[in-house]
């Protein structure tokens, strides 16, 4: 007659008998029109994935964007761009390097593109270097430049350039 606790499984209802503690207590409370507390564990959940940050048709960003969220671009853009995922629309123009780990081209790309995933899709035109892990090109998209795959598409080899240049000489203490 051994069953197994239900004590943290918060769809279980307690059964007679139970050990657990009874929680029908403030369901109760529904009836009198206010709304029935919300469980302790509702904190913790995880949150909505939010919506991606849009530049529209009639937008031109002259600067930098970083972004750990998603993006989609309409618009010109004169900058850098860092997101988790990148789509250029059909519309966009973007001047400069696009860093992203998913980057979805549609529009025209100037500059070099670096992504764990690129997809140039029919429409695209990207006129740069693509590094890339994966990648996928429909028919119908026109690309110049050199395509590369690394593992680590999104280290930029900053650090590699640093650490190739001498160090400064010591200046002799008098």
């Amino acid at each position: 007659m051994f069953s197994k606790s239900k004590i943290n499984d918060p769809s279980a209802k307690p059964t007679e008998g139970s050990d657990a503690p009874a929680k029908s207590a403030p369901t109760s409370s529904s009836t009198s029109g206010s709304p029935a507390p919300k469980p302790e564990f509702a904190a913790s959940a995880p949150r909505p994935k939010a919506p991606p940050s849009l530049l529209s048709t009639d937008l031109t960003v002259t600067g930098n964007m970083k972004s750990t969220g998603d993006i989609q671009v309409e618009g010109n853009v004169e900058g850098d761009i860092h997101a988790h995922l990148l789509t250029v629309g059909e519309t966009a123009v973007i001047k400069g390097e696009i860093v992203a780990d998913d980057v979805v081209v549609n529009g025209r790309v100037i500059g070099r593109v670096r992504g764990l995933k690129v997809r140039l899709t029919s429409t695209a035109r990207v006129e740069g270097d693509i590094i890339h892990k994966t990648i996928a090109i429909e028919s119908g998209a026109h690309f110049e430049g050199s395509v590369q795959r690394q593992d680590d598409p999104l280290n930029t080899g900053k650090g590699k350039g640093v650490a190739q240049q001498p160090a400064p000489a010591e200046t002799p203490k008098a």
